[in-house]
């Protein structure tokens, strides 16, 4: 008779947990060390630098004429920005639309206002009266009822709210189109099978959802259109950069003038920033992975020592 068969015991597993090794990354402080030291002796330059004239950006940074431009950027800020979303949504409609008239006008619309800089886009508003000397109302070819001169209707406030908000509306139409986009399609079926009508369903189902996309980029769209005011100055339109040029070339203190205006353009938008986050992170509710900087844990590339006793088992 063969010997009885004797079930084979696995070797002891080593309940201890192994020692976890970070890795070496010498080139990280030599990195770290550089740009200290460049932090250092930019600071350095700034402190020690005459020509940056901190006494003269002391004196004009609260002057009522910058203050004035100021808050006249921040005015046309709010308003481009609202232009350019409500634009926005009509447009993302119109190209989600299945009537392909409308498909065609909304890509038409932004396949222009996205590929031509806005800079130009605000000269052509500035000097329409070129184009168009007269803007009137009245039958084609035939009697007008009304007419008055284009410089009187586009001045350049008109012009600067034309050129940055339906400029703006084309990048919003992409954004919400996005947004709509990454609502489920089975939640629009189910509201369509319930009776609701369209209109309907996209004020109270599409987009309430569709703002945890459409959020983090509208946020982003309205800092950069901050800074994008500024270009209004060739307007003539005393927003807070063109307010800077109009005290400099009285004074020819240029430089102190710019970096005035360009501290207040960092305080709002750090200010804008804060805002944005909060607004993420709101809209990031319920998430897996939350918007707007959810505290998570970085990984940390790590290496284990070799095991001295126990085996690994998979």
């Amino acid at each position: 008779m063969s010997a009885p068969h004797q079930l084979e015991t696995a070797p002891p597993v080593s309940l201890t947990p192994e020692p976890i090794v970070r890795l070496r990354h010498p080139m990280k402080w030599v990195f770290t060390i550089v740009v200290g030291l460049l932090a250092v002796l930019i600071v350095i330059s700034l402190f020690t630098n005459d020509r940056y004239q901190w006494d003269v950006v002391l004196n004009y940074f609260f002057s009522d004429q910058i203050l004035r431009g100021l808050v006249t950027t921040l005015w046309l800020t709010v308003v481009a920005m609202i232009v350019g979303i409500v634009i926005g949504v009509v447009v993302a409609i119109m190209k989600l639309s299945s009537n392909r008239t409308l498909q065609t006008v909304a890509t038409v619309y932004i396949w222009f206002f996205r590929g031509t800089p806005v800079f130009v886009q605000l000269l052509f508003w500035g000097y329409i009266s070129a184009l168009y000397p007269v803007i009137s109302i009245g039958v084609p070819f035939g009697d007008q009822f009304f007419s008055v001169p284009t410089n009187v209707v586009i001045t350049p406030l008109v012009a600067a709210i034309l050129g940055l908000g339906l400029n703006e509306g084309a990048y919003m139409a992409e954004i919400v189109r996005t947004g709509i986009m990454a609502v489920h399609r089975g939640q629009i079926e189910a509201a369509q099978a319930l009776g609701m009508k369209q209109g309907r369903i996209l004020r109270r189902i599409v987009l309430p959802q569709a703002m945890r996309v459409i959020i983090p980029p509208t946020a982003n769209e309205t800092i950069n259109m901050l800074k994008t005011t500024s270009l209004v100055s060739v307007l003539a339109f005393p927003e807070l950069l063109y307010s800077a040029q109009l005290i400099y070339a009285q004074n020819f203190q240029t430089i102190p003038l710019l970096i005035t205006a360009s501290i207040w353009y960092l305080l709002v938008t750090s200010v804008l920033t804060v805002g944005q986050f909060y607004l993420e992170r709101y809209y990031g509710r319920g998430t897996s992975s939350p918007v707007g900087g959810a505290r998570t844990r970085t990984p940390v590339f790590t290496r284990r020592r070799p095991s001295t006793g126990g085996h690994d088992h998979d």
